[in-house]
């Protein structure tokens, strides 16, 4: 459906899982007045996006779902891009999410009507009101593309490892990719074989962990659909586990057991001395987004792969230039530069009560109460906000604690006779202030490396510093005197 109501009490921006996840969990309370926008033609969000080959999870699939709808049919134990979209597609369908849904409607921009109390929504279909605005579109959703110059000259074909051009045989091609991040080493195993020759530019090595794999046997199928508090013991038996790298994230020194396993796992695979030097880390494994693979190192030494350890200079029509000055032709460029994190698109289109952007609030950087609502910004909901991204563990739990705080609070204004709801400035002060400590001689504050966890600032304001239990207790429980409530007409 594309019509649009002309108000709803909640509207939802982005049909991945937090938006989803919010649309079902609102439901179940009751909260049948919601509208769910989605840009695209499909829910799904990253895992609709990126269909690149090889895309998959590097969580293991028994916690990569909704706690409260379990998959009990996964066929690996990491996976892939299309079973993870199938799944949302059928959360759909399982939960009724379609009336709700507005497909191909883009939002354009936002703004708080503080007369009204509500917020005026104009997207690509129609404008709308709406009590409470849901920002769930993630903070891997927007390709980043690389300003490097030359790069609008190239004559052949190039695009962004988020927008896989299926349609571009690559058989026989002469191929570069840029970046050695999630997406690529990914990517550059299962292109290999095909290409002609393959160019990856690597600008910082990563810390890579060997990552076993297998298919789920149909005898653990089985037993899943017909006992599901196994399966819930399974999950959670992998996210204690999955829990504990946290030690080795805030105290450096504990992550060397795991950087040792790193280095001895690139020694196994790496013969060549100049390559394994290429390709070892200058910083402390957990700085950058920790990697998984098994068949990455072993591709680079493919006789038609070359590893470049250097930065891209500039594109030439025919050719990537390193920043040793040297030429490699190619046909076709994938860019596997990443996303927008601290400086979210939809942030350009949010304006609070003093005419103020979202982007605007955080130049310097992103910053949020509980990680979910910012002062000036009322009945402004963020789910996987400032500080809520993870380096260690499923982030559809983050996201799932953040649903719980909307669900606090659409309880609380309910309860209350409010209106309208925000942070103090002084909660959210707190909150960040505490967030920062916490963060401090951490790996990601004092590995030795520049990652996009950080914004302009040099703060992380991408990733929760600790476990994720206290996090979910936090977010599970509103606290009425850390937020300012907007009475209603008749209260006044």
């Amino acid at each position: 459906m594309t019509d649009l109501p002309r108000h709803v009490r909640i509207a939802i921006i982005g049909a991945g899982f937090a938006g989803l996840g919010a649309a079902i969990r609102l439901i179940e309370d009751g909260e049948r007045d919601l509208v769910v926008l989605e840009k695209a033609a499909d829910v799904g969000g990253t895992w609709r996006d990126n269909t690149y080959p090889g895309c998959a999870c590097d969580v293991p699939s028994v916690l990569y779902s909704f706690s409260f709808a379990p998959n009990p049919l996964w066929s690996q134990s990491f996976s892939r891009q299309p079973e993870i979209w199938d799944y949302l597609r059928a959360c759909v369908d399982r939960f009724g999410l379609a009336p709700y849904l507005r497909l191909g409607v883009e939002l354009e921009q936002a703004s708080w009507d503080d007369e009204a109390s509500h917020w005026r929504i104009r997207t690509s279909r129609g404008d709308l009101t709406a009590d409470l605005l849901v920002a769930a579109t993630g903070g891997l959703s927007e390709p980043r593309i690389p300003d490097i110059p030359g790069l609008d000259t190239f004559a052949g074909v190039v695009f962004h490892s988020a927008r896989w051009q299926a349609d571009h045989d690559l058989t026989g091609r002469d191929v570069a990719v840029v970046g050695t991040g999630a997406s690529a080493i990914q990517i550059v195993p299962e292109i290999a074989p095909t290409v002609g020759r393959l160019t990856v530019f690597q600008r910082t090595a990563p810390w890579i962990i060997p990552r076993s794999g297998r298919p789920v046997s149909r005898l653990t199928k089985s037993v899943y659909r017909r006992f599901p508090v196994l399966q819930r013991i399974a999950r959670n038996v992998v996210y204690a586990a999955l829990e504990l790298l946290v030690f080795a994230l805030l105290h450096p020194r504990l992550g060397r057991a795991l950087q040792w396993v790193a280095r001895r796992n690139l020694a196994r695979q790496v013969k060549d001395t100049r390559m394994r030097a290429a390709l070892t880390p200058d910083y402390s494994l957990g700085c950058k987004r920790i990697l998984y693979s098994s068949d990455y190192l072993p591709t680079l030494q493919r006789d038609n792969v070359r590893l470049e350890s250097t930065a891209v200079a500039q594109v030439l029509p025919h050719a990537v230039v390193g920043a040793d000055g040297v030429e490699h032709e190619v046909d076709t460029i994938i860019l596997a530069t990443g996303f927008h994190v601290s400086d979210q698109p939809i942030a350009d289109r949010v304006i609070g009560r003093d005419g103020q952007t979202l982007a605007e609030q955080w130049r310097e950087s992103p910053q949020a109460y509980d990680t979910v609502t910012v002062h000036g910004y009322p009945n402004l909901f963020l789910l996987l906000g400032p500080n809520s991204g993870l380096g260690h563990n499923s982030v559809v739990i983050m996201a799932e604690a953040g649903i719980e705080h909307l669900r606090a609070a659409v309880r609380h204004l309910r309860a209350s006779g409010a209106v309208a709801m925000e942070p103090t400035a002084r909660a959210q002060a707190a909150f960040v202030t505490e967030v920062d400590r916490r963060m401090s001689g951490s790996v990601w504050t004092a590995g030795g490396c520049r990652s996009w966890y950080l914004d302009p600032t040099g703060r992380n304001s991408a990733l929760w510093p600790g476990f994720t239990m206290p996090f979910r207790r936090r977010l599970a429980r509103l606290r009425p005197e850390d937020y300012e409530l907007t009475p209603s007409q008749g209260d006044r």
